[in-house]
Order: structure tokens, then sequence, then C-alpha cells
């Protein structure tokens, strides 16, 4: 363990000597930019195809049960390919990894494009999500080894553009290539960066040999009982909600293979001494609270994404392009201030940087928990510039706070950790406001209609009101009045749904505090005192 340790430390002082590859030369800032494209192509994928469901599903003679499924195996596939990245990079070199998963991305996307039939398409897009899913912790990890200490908190930021802004305009630009096109441009955009992606990599990235003894020792236990865990796990959050969790016999089966393999995996990697994932960091207090923090960031960025457009669709029937407009200003203002968060963490402590940018998140949620049957789109883009507003302030010192005690050879376990971790934030905030928002409609309808007795004489002179209208315009009295009780319970129902969103908003607003208290419990960071020390801190 030791030997390898200090080979893997010897190859990094190596390559910090001016061979034209060194830490912060024009060569590495290309293969950076390179790696943050892949990574913005694979996230915009998880939400581009959202607006176009319908599209799809009709093209390919799926239901809407069926049509969730493309959407959850790019989910799963990704979630197992994290995990390996960092196996599979130091065994194959980083440049031919990211060569191959690229290239395999594009050839996967255009096979998506060409899908037949629900079950091509799932296929190929489970295929995409697991190369994509390899961009995503690389492009973290390039900022972490090619990047100097001083530039670091840049690359963070451009990080964090990649991982924020790609969820966000992915709805408005799905809908706008399918309105405009067709839904295969979904997949056809993927082509053009792509190959972009590919010749910066390669020009960036020096050639390595292939380490066979890296390749031929894998953890395949770990292999296994992660990909098992993570894959069923992911299935879980993703369709539980819609199969009414554990009374599904496919969900609870699923989550109890979960539970066991995940305990495993967590046992063997603690036993290994070269572990597939060193979850040995967790163990260290700041990245531990780090890795919280993430987990709450995932929650709250794609809860955000999943319960908007589901109230703006369900409330006021809002098209998939309307909601995009809607969405994308959780997008581009972040743009605005992502490049002036470098500056302010030289002047301010990042930790206080980073409450203050999920207090922002918190406030944005809460604003949105007072809505009333009239919110609609143009209310809710204040509170959707409050919260593009807070995010740079988290992604980019979190990135530091949670690596700056790491040493070189952890930065393959530390990306894969953090990562895992937002995307698993992701999933349970999108399962837990689903859950939360039908559980408390039901019971917000129920209560309302406990009610309706007490205001018996307004519901009937609503019932009067709206058949008199109804008639008026040409309807006969039964059709009339049997119209005006459907409109009553149409009331009743949007009414509970509104109250369900002001419960959920609340409570994720709540939830957000705890990450609040998690960064202000990290310990403060230690100054510089010279030059960039590339050995302490990746």
């Amino acid at each position: 363990m030791s030997q390898s340790v200090a080979e893997l430390d010897a190859n990094q002082v190596a390559s910090d000597k001016p061979t034209g590859y060194q830490r912060g030369s024009y060569r590495s800032w290309i293969a950076v930019a390179g790696g943050l494209i892949g990574a913005f192509m694979a996230i915009l994928d998880i939400q581009i195809t959202n607006a176009s469901m319908k599209e799809i599903q009709g093209s390919l003679g799926a239901t809407l049960e069926e049509g969730s499924w493309i959407a959850t195996a790019y989910l799963v596939a990704e979630m197992i390919a994290i995990p390996l990245s960092g196996w599979l990079s130091t065994g194959l070199s980083t440049r031919r990894y990211l060569l191959w998963t690229t290239a395999a991305f594009i050839v996967a996307s255009i096979l998506c494009s060409m899908s037949w039939n629900l079950e091509s398409m799932i296929a190929f897009r489970a295929l995409q999500g697991f190369f994509g899913g390899a961009l995503i912790p690389l492009a973290f990890r390039l900022i972490l080894e090619f990047l100097p200490d001083s530039k670091r908190a840049m690359g963070m930021a451009l990080f964090g553009v990649t991982a924020t802004f790609a969820p966000s305009i992915g709805p408005t630009l799905g809908g706008w290539l399918t309105e405009q096109f067709s839904w295969h441009y979904l997949f056809y955009i993927n082509v053009p960066p792509g190959i972009l992606v590919m010749v910066m990599l390669a020009y960036g990235l020096e050639r390595k040999p292939i380490i066979w003894d890296k390749l031929k020792n894998a953890d395949y236990s770990g292999i296994i009982t992660m990909a098992l865990g993570m894959g069923c796990l992911e299935v879980v959050l993703e369709e539980g909600n819609r199969k009414d969790w554990f009374g599904s016999d496919l969900i609870r089966n699923l989550a109890i293979i979960a539970v066991i393999n995940i305990g495993l995996f967590i046992w063997i990697q603690l036993r290994k001494p070269q572990p597939l994932v060193n979850i040995r960091l967790l163990g260290q207090r700041d990245f531990a609270l780090s890795t919280v923090a993430y987990f709450l960031l995932g929650m709250a960025l794609f809860g955000a994404i999943y319960l908007i457009p589901l109230y703006l669709s369900q409330i006021h029937d809002y098209t998939p392009l309307e909601i995009g407009e809607v969405i994308m200003w959780m997008g581009f203002p972040q743009l605005l201030v992502l490049p002036l968060v470098p500056k302010l963490m030289q002047r301010f402590d990042p930790r206080y940087l980073a409450a203050i940018g999920f207090a922002l998140f918190s406030i944005s949620y809460y604003m949105n928990s007072h809505m009333t049957i009239d919110y609609a789109g143009d209310q809710m883009i204040t509170a959707q510039i409050v919260r593009a507003l807070g995010q740079p302030f988290i992604l980019v010192p979190i990135g530091i706070l949670a690596t700056m005690h790491l040493k070189a050879h952890e930065n393959a376990s530390a990306s894969t950790v953090l990562n895992v971790m937002r995307n698993l934030g992701g999933a349970f905030g999108i399962a837990l406001v689903a859950t939360l928002s039908d559980n408390l409609s039901r019971m917000h309808l129920a209560h309302i209609k406990e009610t309706l007795p007490a205001v018996s004489a307004q519901a009937y002179q609503y019932i009067n009101d709206t058949t008199s209208i109804l008639q008026s315009a040409g309807s006969d009295v039964v059709s009339a009045n049997a119209q005006a009780y459907a409109l009553l319970a149409k009331s009743m129902t949007q009414q509970a749904y509104v109250q369900a969103y002001n419960d959920v908003f609340f409570i994720m607003s709540c939830l957000l505090f705890i990450a609040v208290i998690a960064v202000l419990l990290i310990r403060k960071p230690l100054e510089k005192s010279g030059s960039d020390q590339p050995n302490e801190v990746h």
C-alpha cells in the first residue's frame, strides 16, 4: 500500500516538471476545459429529455410509466460508472480513459436517436449514462490535479457551471430543440461538442502506458456489490413514488438488494488495502461535512428542477418550453456571479461564503412557500434569481474546503465520493418532493372536503353562478350543473396541490439550514505560505 502511494506521489511530482504538461500550463488548461465541456454534456443529458418525454413516448409507442425508464436507465448507469472512474482512469491512464468514454458517449447518443422501440431506447440511454458518468468525476479530478492551488477556485467556479447551470437549462434547450426540429436532436447535439472534447483532451493530456497490474488486481467484489447496491438504490428512488414504494414487490425487493450490497461494499472497502473507493476519507471531519453539504445541494438543486415544472404544468398547464423559460432563470444569473467568487474567496473565509450560498438557496425555497392559485411563472422568477445567486457561493468554496487536507493519491476517491453524494442527493430530493407533494395534497384535499359543509353557502352559490354561466354559453341545465360540480372538484384539487407545494417548499427550506450548519463546522482553511504545494493538496 505504502509503495503504491509513494509511486503515485512520485508521479505527481514528476508531472510538475517542465514537460509542457505541468500544472497550470497551457496544455493543462486545455485538458481541464475539455473535461468541463464533457461533464457539462453528461449532466445536461440527465434533464434534456424531460421536456420532450411525451414526443419520445409517442414515437416509441410507450406509456407514461414505461417512458420513465428512459430517464431512470441513464441515472442508474451513471451512478454505477462514477465509482469505477477512479480505478479505470488510473489503470488505463486518464487520457486514454476519457478519450474512449467520450467516443463511446457520442456513439451511444447517436444510437439513442436511432431507437426503434422503448427497449432499444432504454438500452442505449443506459450506455449513454454509463459513459457520460465517467466524464463528471474526471472533470473534477482534472481541476485538482492540473491546476495550481492559486487557480483552483477558478476551476471550481467553472465546474459549478457544469453542475448547476447544465440542469437548469436542460429543459429549456430540450423543449426548444424538439419544438423547432424533433426529439432526435436532443441526442445529435452531443456530437459536435463531443468531438471538440476529444480533440482538447488528446492535446492537453499526456500519453501514459496502461498499468496492467492495476486493471488485473481489480476489486471485483467491490465492483459487483457497488453496482448492485447503487443501481438498485437509484431505481428505488426514481421509481418508488410511481409504484407506491414498498407496496410494490419490485421496489421492496430492490431495496433489500440495495441495503445488503451497499453494506457489503462498505465492509469490503474498509478491509481492502487498495479499495475501489477509499471511503475512509469520510473519517476526516472536513471531508465528511463537505459530503453532507454536497448531498443537500444535490437534493435542493434537483428537487427544485423537479418541483417547479410539476407545479407549473399541473396548476397552470404550462408547455415544456414555457416551463423552460422559467427554469432558465435558475441558470443564467449565476454566470454573472461565478467569476466573482474566486476573488471573494481571497478576502473572505470560504466557509462563510458557502453558508451564505446555502442561506440564499433556503430563502429562495421559502419565497415559494406562500403561493396562491394565481402564483404562476412570472411570480416565480424572483425566487429563481435568488436561487441562482446562491449556487456559485456553494460549489466553489465547498470544492476547496472538501479537498484542502487531502493527499495527491486521494484525488480519485475524493472526486468519486463527492459526485456520488451530489447525485444521490438529487435522487433523494426528487423522491422526497414527489412523495411529499402526493401525500400532502391528499391530506389537504381531505381537509378541504371536511370543511366544505361549513362553507356550504359559498359552495352552493358557486355552483349556481357557474351553472348559470354555462347555460348562457349554450349548455342544458343537467350538463351545466354537472360541469359546475366538476369545476368545483377541480378547483378544490388545485387548492390542495398548491397548499401541498407550499408545504414542500417550506420543508426543503428548513433542510437547507442543515447545510449552513455543516459548512460552518468545517475547520478554517490554513493560510498558504508561498508557492503552491502540489503534494499537500493534490
